[in-house]
């Protein structure tokens, strides 16, 4: 890529804001060393792993590679043996705790992925797990690597070395006493000589008090001295080391302590020995490891550089684009990263695809630059493995070179005009430029005569789109828009100017060419009206019937637009009353599929009690007969089994018939919120609409709402029991279970949308288990999610999640109305 576009588009401006995010010297280097890859294998890697930190980071927080700097000279002197210094293993040291602190942060990461104890609800419910032992594929997806897994996986922090060096060196300037027994042993004698010459010092300083300057102990040349007045020079005997500036004191060594001071020389230069055996021997443990160490300094400094892009993403609300090798860009409400995201107007902007050249006009001021900026600046991040402050969805190529001729190019040195500077410029990129390049032109013409430079320009724009190159170009030239309006694969744009403000709004219009808006600007900033009269009297027919139809197509453009909006509104709105219908319809039939069910099970119930009676008074008979009983007791016993028959006969009939209602109701009779009892379900509902003309209404059970005849109908008492699974206030069934209540309490009680937004990812992701649990078990067909926008990574984390869980059939982002992407809708697989 050609240095000339990454200075115009301000891509080192990136990497300065990059390198902000990096904690390692090695990391920082490789962001000033970073470059967009033409290699799409490569970005697709690159952008994985950028994506990986991201999730890594909302999951599990961040991580610091502070530490890591670059030892490559002590790891060489190691490789010919030699012993490095304090300082040198106190930085090897420091690579080594970065190394264990990243090795720790990926066991945790990879400890919150193992199933806990117990199993959650939602793995048992759906048999992942068979006789309490993990399901192999359930436990290698919730195990499953990211592309960072192997860097990881890669790092040796040599623990027990790196904590041999911490123990024996305290400081850059201090070894512990216990480095070794040698040095433990040499420290000790010398703390006994320097107490006997304190205790001799101190004994001098009380006898010979009148004697000295200052009753104070002092060092000179590393020996101990004291401060003698010089007068008494010759009455105090000793070694003098130094005398003070005026020379009325010496620094005496008295001579009662020269031994002592001779023998802790003699120390200090065995504490050096030891001092340097020990560093000989923690330098002896690394020599087998340089290579190690040397690879843990590249992963680390590649984690760091990939976890200051995820760092630099988030901050920027960025998303990771998708790439394609057909030279397409689509970019949807792209924010300009230089530009303060309070005051930037996100851009949608798409080129390659219905068109290769895409021409911008409007107003100066307008965001044409802005625009042409942020399209190139993109494809240079994306290339990078960057992610894009744009929404999700959006759309980048892979350009084996990007040209961009914007700004200023005059240079009074080189004795170039800005129209000569641009067109030196804009030969460079003509001979080079093909079909696998982007070029951008801003004010492609100007800085000359306005016919000339209209000339060159569509001549050099028809070169470029003869030749299939991706190109953007603005301009004021009403010439230019024409050629966009007649030549097919060639598109106008324009920067959208409020005419009644008289301000730009920065919105990117494609398929409309722009007015200029010169005279309303310049009538705005005050200029008279005679003037701007006496302009347009000037100006050529042609050019004002051009304008006009400019003028005539941006006021229906407005009216499209406007209509469009209306359209997409009761489109939404049609598309909910959809939603809701087959919502409706779902819950129908898995309302009447639970009705069935609970009937064939009270019919078996009551099957079983015949049996079971019938069976009792057949061995009652029989024990009877055996016992010679009277004939009487017999047919006793006969006559309590036929009554018993015909009770199961008329039960099980009850129960596999539908009643009609005992009390039929006149749909005049009913009102909203009525309580009815539908016998054909054999189930309590609410009045939700009045009957029709053909005595139809809806009514509302739960999540179930059906249309019913107002024959099926009659109305109870709501505090009387009547339908399955519900009781009146504190009665219960005797011999019942409640497994019917629970459910449909269940079904009524939970909500078909659960709201994470302000939740953190281990709130977030608990709560979301427990509530798809009672979704699920309430038989609800589908729910709503809602966790936002934001940096995308709780989003991220719910969709991981519903990945996970068998029971969910599959899920969307939501569309228009619904939320879009901050909401994701969740459907269950039939039970």
């Amino acid at each position: 890529m050609n240095d000339k576009a990454l200075n115009t588009l301000e891509f080192n401006k990136i990497k300065e804001r990059l390198e902000g995010y990096a904690n390692s010297p090695k990391g920082k280097q490789l962001i000033h060393d970073l470059l967009p890859s033409t290699d799409i294998s490569e970005i697709e890697q690159n952008l994985l792993e950028t994506d990986a930190a991201m999730t890594r980071i909302g999951l599990y927080g961040n991580i610091s590679f502070s530490g890591v700097k670059d030892v490559n000279n002590s790891l060489k002197r190691l490789d010919i043996a030699a012993s490095l210094s304090i300082s040198e293993l106190l930085q090897i040291s420091g690579v080594l705790t970065a190394a264990g602190r990243a090795k720790s942060y990926a066991r945790d990461s990879e400890k919150a992925q193992e199933p806990k104890k117990p199993v959650p609800r939602a793995v048992r419910l759906n048999a992942h797990y068979t006789k309490n032992k993990p399901d192999p594929e359930k436990l290698k997806e919730l195990t499953e690597d990211d592309s960072l897994s192997g860097y990881f996986r890669d790092i040796e922090p040599l623990t027990q070395i790196n904590k041999e060096i911490t123990r024996c060196i305290i400081s850059e300037d201090s070894v512990a006493d216990d480095a070794s027994a040698g040095l433990f042993a040499v420290r000790k004698k010398k703390h006994v000589f320097e107490e006997r010459i304190h205790s001799s010092l101190n004994s001098i300083l009380n006898s010979s008090r009148s004697m000295l300057q200052d009753a104070v102990i002092t060092m000179r040349d590393g020996r101990y001295c004291l401060p003698v007045k010089a007068e008494y020079k010759s009455a105090f005997p000793g070694m003098v080391h130094d005398q003070s500036s005026t020379g009325s004191t010496l620094f005496i060594e008295p001579m009662s302590i020269v031994k002592l001071n001779n023998d802790i020389k003699e120390l200090e230069a065995e504490e050096k020995k030891e001092i340097e055996k020990v560093l000989e021997t923690l330098s002896g443990s690394l020599m087998p490891y340089t290579e190690t160490i040397h690879n843990d300094i590249e992963i680390l400094a590649h984690l760091d550089f990939v976890f200051a892009k995820a760092k630099f993403a988030e901050s920027m609300h960025a998303t990771m684009p998708v790439l394609n090798d057909k030279y397409y860009i689509s970019i949807i409400e792209g924010r300009h990263p230089l530009i303060d995201p309070k005051k930037v107007v996100p851009t949608t902007v798409y080129l390659g695809k219905d068109f290769d050249m895409l021409v911008i006009t409007g107003p100066n001021t307008g965001g044409k630059t802005v625009c042409l900026k942020t399209i190139g600046l993109f494809q240079l991040m994306g290339q990078s493995g960057l992610f894009i402050p744009a929404k999700e969805g959006s759309e980048l190529s892979v350009f084996e070179e990007i040209f961009a001729d914007i700004g200023d190019e005059q240079s009074i040195e080189q004795s170039l005009s800005t129209f000569s500077a641009h067109m030196t410029n804009t030969v460079k990129i003509l001979e080079k430029a093909d079909s696998h390049s982007l070029c951008l032109f801003d004010e492609l013409g100007a800085g000359t005569d306005p016919t000339e430079g209209a000339a060159l320009a569509m001549a050099i724009l028809n070169f470029l789109h003869n030749m299939k190159t991706r190109t953007v170009a603005t301009t004021h030239y009403a010439e230019i828009k024409v050629y966009a309006l007649s030549t097919p694969g060639v598109e106008n744009a324009s920067c959208e100017f409020d005419v009644t403000t008289l301000s730009p709004t920065y919105r990117l219009l494609i398929g409309v060419p722009g007015k200029s808006n010169a005279f309303a600007i310049s009538q705005k900033l005050g200029l008279p009206s005679y003037i701007i009269d006496d302009a347009k009297s000037r100006l050529e027919q042609e050019d004002v019937k051009f304008e006009d139809v400019i003028a005539s197509l941006e006021e229906s453009r407005v009216t499209i637009e406007r209509e469009k909006q209306e359209i997409e509104r009761y489109k939404s709105e049609i598309e909910e009353y959809k939603r809701r219908a087959r919502e409706n319809s779902k819950g129908v039939e898995k309302g009447r599929d639970k009705i069935l069910q609970k009937a064939r099970e009270e019919a078996a119930q009551i099957l079983a009690d015949a049996k079971e009676t019938a069976d009792g008074i057949v061995k009652e008979l029989r024990r009877q007969e055996q016992n010679g009983s009277a004939t009487l007791d017999a047919e006793k016993t006969r006559s309590t089994l036929n009554k018993k028959l015909r009770e199961t006969q008329a039960s099980l009939s009850n129960a596999q018939k539908v009643k009609g209602p005992s009390k039929p109701v006149s749909a005049k009779s009913l009102h909203l919120g009525d309580t009815v009892h539908v016998a054909s379900m054999n189930l309590n509902a609410t009045v939700s609409t009045l009957p029709d003309h053909k005595g139809e209404l809806y009514v509302t059970a739960g999540i179930i709402r059906t249309k019913v005849s107002v024959r099926d109908i009659e109305l109870v008492d709501t505090g009387k029991v009547s339908g399955p699974g519900i009781e009146a206030p504190g009665k219960h069934k005797k011999g019942s279970t409640s497994g019917g209540s629970i459910r449909m309490q269940k079904t009524m009680g939970i909500s078909p949308e659960i709201n994470l937004i302000g939740m953190t990812t281990f709130e977030a992701i608990p709560e979301l288990q427990k509530y798809l649990d009672d979704a699920y078990l309430a038989h609800l067909p589908q729910v709503r999610v809602v966790h936002g926008r934001g940096t995308g990574a709780l989003r991220k984390a719910v969709h991981q999640q519903l990945k996970k869980l068998k029971y969910v059939e599959s899920f969307r982002l939501g569309e228009f109305g619904e939320g879009q992407d901050g909401v994701t809708i969740v459907f269950f697989k039939s039970k």
